[in-house]
């Protein structure tokens, strides 16, 4: 190998090869207009302020009579999990015959620096469980929460347990003093109060820069070294692009919601002392008594096992799995591991564990009142502007519902109040 290091010929070649290779990279990259992401059908169904709630159409062999509800992060976008049809958890968790619905938050702006975690958690995410379960007639859904869905959805369960059969959390971080994770150290010396109270909310771009430094020669250099050895297969820079986009698409965060999810998780750490309120009532995640599936990666770099194994041992769970994953934070999605061993896995664990019976024309319970033959209504109600459900107090099935986050922005919170006090 030494002498065809030396060797003169050795380096003319090569020096071709990567000329060749730029050149029809160019030509690819050039005609690349825009690459495809969330290629699985979907319909939207219920709508409040920026966030949308999506059902899955479902496949041909329904075999869980009970839905399952996504809650994805929101400090990024949650076609992560159907990024393309050959790299989606979603097609291949529909391909088991489960019934999913997904939560979409959209992009908050600074009409939303007042939006908080009780707003996230029991006004969206609650209005979304009982959307879906009105439209199914089940009195119990399952909840799968990733990473800081995750989080939410620990919470939510805790609060609300009467609402869910099953809870699946996916790389979700509940103990916030772990010191394997470079994001939970950093995370005790940031100023956090001064930060909101100077932007309203937290730009995508820098919640972005901050997730890059976790490991800056793999993700600012090595990728596009690597991507450098497959610049002329069309595939291959596609696939890149499409996780690129993704990388890249940031949301911001809502002030007094991150204020509070940074001080009292990660400088804090309530959720695993038990002394977390939410709207005034403590979270005891003791009272998480329905079975629980927690996966980890045991690569994360930005969730590492040590925050999300100990849920196990603080829920009230009897029927409990921990299950980890080899790869890392993405791979858990997207790797081709995961396309052969993760979706079987929950679904699985899910059909195990829900009411027997139900095909494809039939329900897991009594449609909820008012509920027979909506579903045509409810998806044309969905569009309508959100400011108009907030005014009626109705969701799109004619039920009541809790007070649209939406206000929290023309009348903030005790906590946003103050930080504008401090203007």
């Amino acid at each position: 190998m030494f002498k065809e290091f030396m060797d003169p010929k050795f380096f003319v070649e090569e020096l071709e090869d990567i000329n060749r290779k730029l050149v029809k990279g160019v030509e690819i990259l050039t005609t690349i207009s825009d690459v495809e992401v969330e290629p699985t059908p979907k319909e939207l169904v219920f709508e409040e302020d920026k966030m949308k709630l999506y059902h899955y159409l479902p496949g041909e062999a329904l075999k869980c009579p009970t839905p399952i509800l996504i809650c994805y992060a929101l400090v990024n976008r949650q076609y992560m999990m159907d990024l393309q049809s050959d790299r989606s958890l979603i097609r291949n968790l529909l391909g088991q015959g489960l019934d999913i619905y997904i939560i979409d938050w959209g992009y908050p702006d600074h009409g939303d620096r007042y939006v908080t975690m009780e707003d996230y958690i029991d006004v969206y995410l609650d209005n979304c469980v009982d959307v879906v379960r009105e439209r199914t007639g089940c009195d119990k859904i399952n909840l799968l929460g990733v990473c800081q869905g995750g989080t939410f959805t620990t919470i939510y369960t805790a609060l609300h347990a009467e609402k869910i059969r099953n809870l699946i959390t996916m790389v979700a971080p509940v103990d916030f003093h772990t010191t394997d994770g470079l994001l939970n150290v950093w995370s005790q010396h940031m100023d956090i109060d001064n930060m909101v109270d100077t932007m309203g909310i937290i730009p995508g771009e820098f919640m972005n820069v901050g997730f890059l430094m976790l490991k800056p020669f793999q993700l600012m250099v090595d990728k596009y070294v690597g991507l450098m050895d497959n610049l002329d297969d069309p595939a291959t820079v596609a696939n890149f692009v499409r996780m690129e986009k993704w990388i890249f698409d940031s949301p911001a965060q809502a002030g007094e919601a991150y204020r509070k999810f940074l001080k009292d998780l990660y400088q804090d750490n309530k959720l695993v002392k038990g002394e977390l309120e939410i709207g005034g009532r403590r979270v005891d995640l003791k009272k998480i008594t329905m079975p629980l599936l927690n996966i980890y990666a045991t690569e994360d770099h930005l969730v590492p096992p040590a925050c999300s194994i100990p849920l196990n041992d603080l829920v009230g769970s009897e029927d409990k799995t921990l299950y980890p994953f080899p790869g890392g934070h993405i791979g858990i999605y997207v790797s081709s591991r995961s396309q052969k061993e993760l979706a079987p896995k929950v679904s699985e664990w899910l059909i195990t564990r829900c009411p027997e019976g139900r095909d494809g024309n039939q329900v897991c319970g009594v449609p909820a009142a008012g509920m027979e033959g909506a579903t045509e209504p409810r998806m044309k109600a969905a569009k309508k502007p959100a400011k108009k459900k907030a005014a009626k107090s109705k969701n799109t099935a004619g039920g009541a519902k809790k007070t649209s986050a939406k206000k929290a922005a023309k009348k903030p919170t005790a906590a946003g109040k103050k930080a504008a006090g401090k203007k």
